[in-house]
């Protein structure tokens, strides 16, 4: 049965979780007053459906259905999950939980992408109280994985484990904040970063693309990574935090910041910051900048996967439990289902040649995991390697098209492995891989004879697959007309 979510607000963080949500395969209801929700959504979803695939080596969930409710109270009835993403307004916030509560399950998660608000202020006026937690994303939130998931003393526990487990279902990170304090933890590091900025451009020490570059091209790069406990222990070599603590520790007492001062933003400073901020990236379109905002995200993202760090190791975990584990030998297996990846394209606006090759050695690599030549094979000292591929390039494909790659085992006996892939986009088929493979000895490089059930597995495979029609192309070389 399709889980229902209801997203009351649809703004960049409401249509954010919308997407979110129906990207990943649930049905999504959404509530908002205001004539340009359905428009503003969509152009958050359009963005999602091009960048959110990308990140994974798998495809997605069948889409949900999206649909927008004319009251709060149709959205609500029987859904699952319900986000709210109104202003931060307090009072405005209470009155809506107090009409959803009226309409929806006393089992539903409620909610609040409040960044600043307590749970117990939320609560306040609530009639179940404890149905209510904080649940604060990042934008985008169809691509950034943290949510910092907040309850009060009313909070069942029981409550925020099956949020953390809805939102992991999700591809999200729930970070569970030990006590409630306002601005829970990001926003509060955020918030002095933010004020001692104001301070930089107020006082003239710097233009706030000169800030912007201090970031991205310093320390943003190592807290992506590394975080900040764990970069500073690094500062600290051998001897660790302790060292670098008893080292650059005294620093903090020097008058250094204005942390505890507040810049007054008056007309002069909003005048200062906007000028600078339009003649650094008034160029672009709001459009234009989360468009390039999304493909750099996915390109920092993915680069993190190969290292199996910080949010790689969150997106690979995720590949896991999206994998269709499911194999018919009696049939071309399904070795590859997924998207093509924002950073595949090339100069042509299509997915460049060295893709191709790589699909298809994701596709052998899949088919090998198959017969059984996984790490744990790996490591006794056996595997297979490349002796010879021809690929056929015969349609393009686009960035963010859905492509799968069905193979097939011409040959399974003694040393070799002889593969056949087909790539399509639907039912066009977009370009064939031939591949012949030896298996190996690691511990001499030459070849060797698989383990035996390695081989009966393949042959197996070989087996089923002979009695399949044979494909056009097999043997084809570079020809000339």
């Amino acid at each position: 049965m399709t889980r229902v979510a209801a997203i009351i607000g649809g703004g960049v963080i409401g249509g954010g979780w919308a997407a979110r949500f129906l990207l990943m395969g649930w049905d999504v209801r959404v509530f908002d007053t205001d004539p340009e929700a359905e428009r503003k959504v969509s152009e958050v979803l359009d963005r999602a459906r091009r960048a959110l695939p990308s990140l994974y080596e798998v495809a997605l969930p069948p889409e949900g259905t999206l649909s927008f409710c004319a009251t709060m109270s149709e959205a609500v009835a029987g859904a699952e999950w319900i986000q709210e993403s109104l202003p931060e307004r307090l009072d405005l916030k209470r009155k809506v939980f107090q009409t959803i509560q009226e309409h929806c399950d006393a089992g539903a998660v409620i909610g609040s992408s409040t960044s600043g608000f307590m749970p117990s202020e939320l609560q306040g006026c609530a009639t179940r109280p404890e149905q209510i937690i904080v649940a604060h994303p990042f934008v985008p939130v169809y691509l950034i994985p943290l949510v910092e998931l907040v309850g009060s003393e009313k909070t069942p526990p029981e409550l925020m484990e099956r949020a953390k487990a809805t939102l992991s279902e999700l591809g999200m990170f729930p970070l569970q904040v030990r006590r409630e304090v306002p601005a829970h933890i990001a926003d509060r590091l955020l918030e002095a970063v933010w004020r001692e900025s104001l301070w930089l451009v107020k006082d003239g020490v710097a233009t706030t693309e000169e800030i912007d570059e201090a970031i991205r091209m310093g320390f943003g790069l190592r807290w992506g990574q590394m975080g900040l406990f764990e970069t500073y222990r690094l500062g600290g070599g051998d001897a660790g935090m302790a060292q670098f603590l008893q080292q650059f520790g005294p620093a903090l007492q020097w008058p250094w910041t204005k942390l505890t001062d507040v810049p007054d933003l008056d007309d002069e400073l909003i005048g200062k910051i906007a000028a600078q901020s339009d003649a650094q990236s008034g160029a672009h379109s709001a459009s234009e900048l989360a468009a390039m905002r999304d493909a750099n995200l996915v390109a920092m993202m993915r680069g993190l996967k190969i290292e199996n760090r910080a949010v790689g190791a969150h997106l690979n975990a995720m590949d896991r439990r999206l994998r269709d584990e499911s194999v018919d030998i009696e049939k071309p297996i399904v070795t590859v289902a997924r998207t093509v990846p924002l950073d595949w394209g090339d100069y042509n606006g299509h997915m460049t040649e060295a893709r191709y090759l790589h699909a298809f050695g994701n596709a052998t690599d899949r088919f090998m995991e198959i017969i059984g030549v996984t790490d744990e094979y790996i490591a006794t000292g056996g595997s297979f390697f490349t002796a010879e591929t021809h690929i056929r390039h015969l349609s393009e494909a686009a960035l963010g098209a859905p492509i799968r790659i069905e193979t097939r085992c011409l040959l399974g006996e003694g040393k070799k492995m002889h593969l056949w892939h087909e790539m399509y986009e639907g039912d066009r088929l977009l370009a064939t891989g031939e591949h012949m493979l030896i298996h190996v000895s690691l511990e001499t490089r030459r070849p060797a004879p698989p383990a035996p059930q390695i081989a009966d597995k393949l042959g197996a495979i070989a087996e089923a697959h002979a009695k399949l029609p044979s494909p056009e192309g097999i043997g084809r070389a570079v020809g000339r007309k």
